[in-house]
């Protein structure tokens, strides 16, 4: 207590002596199009002419982020010295630079996502540039660059083409995010790690981005990372020395090549935390538009692994997947040998009673495409041919295995893979602890990622209803829903009703499971007929941690799904999202111990309307699932 006490008054007395010398004409402020966000921006001098970068945000005149410092460490004395430039010598590469000029524009466009969880997407902000050179030596130029959308602000530091040529490294970002006293994280240490509600004190390590906040009176905060392609992933830390305030940390160093610019930090705000789902295609916007001129061959879809790797049983699964709706067929862990070796040949089978282009051309004959799992090892070591290998083949996708994540090297080398299946016409999806942060934009052939807590560890049902809240503000996650697995912690209403809450256009179903598991139980129909890409998404209730309800919009059917955490509880659906007018068939899925199958899940029809107000009732664990399709 004694030492928070210390830390609040010397934060406080920094604050002030801020506040109190700000560089004349170095305030900027940035407002959103609605003008309820703002950015405030200036340069605060220190004692012997250094000076300081300082930022903070206000919604409709409430503080979200407190004065918070803008920093980066940089040490380029290795290139300074080679090329026989002068070596900067300062403490703080940043406390020496000089505003040159402000530079404030709009834009306002649409686009449309190849997939998505909505078919048309609006990039809308304000922004200004604010330019600035050391003042002990011109080469060296920077700008932050700050936008400012309805849904939340994002900054970033831009350098320039150095006109000596000098490289640049970056050892740490020390960007802060000062929050109001009493705002809780939703912290998970890792990218597949659990959730738990925490102040922002004592944290047991880092923290994963995206990171859900909870402010006092009620805002919700998302901070996020964007178009993080060419440097090392950051995570956030407590600062040492200012209470309530969050640090990014980088997982190591970056070395570039001018020009450049560091990812985007970005702020989403909103009143409701369902808000910040309907608005997830803010980290979108903060990436480069799609580099894949034909995107035909990307074909969304719901895909199956294939348990027991034989001809004899692929072929099962190939005619489960046909007969329930599905896409595609995985082939997964060891199919071409050891995985983790640098001997294993991943254009090689290596495993017996395995006719790969029997399967290939037996999937094809029905409307079946095929994914192959590859493992770093492989990937790094055959890239180069591997994907157009894939091609000739007629495979349609790969699944990387095990990616090491984090460095600036892996994540620059991860970024080169995704364009090399881009160029063979190869969709991807990235497992273990990676997560994307946008880049699906321009590459769409990136369908899904990993880098949840999903059913390969089971989590309850409580962590469920925190995921899209927080994982899924970054992008698709692959889960990887089982239905048949007696491991599942929740009721089977509640995995089918996940499906339509968590977005992925490539939906990995029946993960344990085997044809042999299922007697096509009649509620397979809502896995059978959902879609996995979207023209519109509605958040229509829910709190992470509690419960949910989402409802999603393909042509002109609906696919609805609510759960709830650990307690049992009543919710009502409303369905005052559907057509004014007109009658739709409402088919219900929901836990039901009296039905006659071993999966207790009961079906009803109804007909429905805009009007319509239905009860779900949710066992603890449980939830429901609703198809609807106009009555005629």
């Amino acid at each position: 207590m004694i030492r928070r006490l210390a830390l609040l008054l010397a934060a406080l007395a920094l604050h002030a002596a801020h506040a109190q010398d700000i560089v004349p004409a170095s305030r900027v402020s940035v407002a959103s199009p609605d003008g309820r966000l703002v950015l405030d921006f200036y340069q605060a001098r220190l004692a012997g002419a250094k000076r300081e970068l300082h930022y903070s945000v206000r919604y409709k005149d409430r503080t979200v982020i407190r004065d918070s410092r803008l920093d980066l460490e940089l040490d380029n004395h290795l290139s300074e010295s080679a090329m026989a430039l002068p070596v900067d010598r300062h403490a703080h590469w940043f406390e020496n630079l000089a505003i040159t000029g402000v530079t404030k524009a709009a834009h306002d466009s649409t686009w449309h996502p190849v997939t998505g969880e909505r078919s048309t997407i609006r990039d809308h902000y304000n922004t200004a540039t604010i330019a600035m050179v050391k003042d002990d030596n011109p080469i060296y130029k920077m700008a932050v660059e700050i936008r400012a959308y309805d849904e939340g602000v994002a900054l970033r530091y831009v350098f320039p083409e150095n006109e000596k040529g000098t490289y640049y490294r970056i050892t740490q970002e020390n960007t802060e995010f000062a929050l109001p006293p009493g705002t809780r994280a939703w912290y998970h240490g890792w990218a597949q790690a659990p959730y738990t509600l925490l102040p922002l004190a004592d944290w047991p390590d880092e923290s994963e981005r995206p990171l859900t906040l909870q402010l006092p009176g009620g805002l919700h905060v998302a901070l996020l990372e964007a178009g993080m392609v060419d440097y090392a992933r950051s995570k956030f830390r407590l600062s040492a020395t200012r209470p309530d305030t969050l640090v990014t940390s980088m997982h190591g160093g970056a070395d570039l090549i001018s020009p450049f610019a560091t990812p985007w930090r970005g702020i989403m705000v909103a009143e409701t935390p369902g808000a910040l789902i309907e608005h997830d295609d803010f980290i979108l916007n903060l990436n480069d538009a799609s580099r894949i001129a034909d995107t035909r061959w990307i074909r969304p879809g719901k895909i199956m692994r294939v348990m027991t790797q034989t001809t004899t049983d692929a072929k099962a699964n190939i005619d489960f997947a046909a007969r329930h709706g599905l896409q595609y067929i995985l082939f997964d862990w060891k199919w071409y040998g050891n995985a983790f070796s640098f001997d294993a040949d991943a254009t090689k089978v290596a495993i017996p009673d395995f006719d790969l282009p029997e399967i290939i051309r037996y999937a094809r004959d029905k409307d079946i495409g095929v994914w192959l799992y590859v493992n770093q090892q492989a990937l790094l070591a055959q890239s180069d041919t591997l994907f157009q290998t894939y091609r000739d083949w007629g495979v349609k996708g790969v699944k990387f295995g095990f990616v090491q994540v984090g460095s600036h090297r892996w994540t620059t080398w991860i970024e080169k893979a995704i364009r090399q299946a881009a160029d063979a016409h190869i969709m991807v999806n990235i497992h273990d602890d990676w997560r994307p942060t946008g880049e699906q934009r321009t590459w769409p052939n990136l369908l899904t990622a990993e880098g949840i807590r999903g059913n390969e560890e089971m989590p309850d049902a409580t962590h469920n209803t925190v995921l899209p809240f927080t994982r899924f503000l970054a992008g698709a996650a692959d889960y990887t829903f089982c239905y048949y697995s007696p491991r599942i912690r929740t009721t089977h209403a509640h995995q089918l009703a996940l499906a339509a809450i968590y977005y992925s256009p490539l939906q990995t179903l029946y993960w344990y499971d085997r044809p042999a598991d299922s007697h096509d139980e009649p509620e397979l129909e809502f896995w059978d007929r959902l879609p996995t890409t979207w023209d519109e998404t509605r958040v229509l209730q829910g709190s992470p941690g509690q419960f949910i309800t989402t409802a999603r919009r393909h042509g002109d059917q609906w696919f609805v799904g609510t759960i709830t955490n650990t307690d049992s509880r009543t919710l009502k659906v409303a369905l005052d999202f559907l057509a004014p007018g007109k009658q739709y068939l409402a088919t219900i899925y929901a836990d039901d111990p009296a039905a006659p199958t071993r999966t207790k899940v009961g079906l009803r029809t109804v007909r429905v309307d805009a009007k319509t107000v239905l009860e779900a009732p949710l066992a603890a664990s449980g939830g429901q699932a609703i198809w609807l399709r106009p009555a005629q």
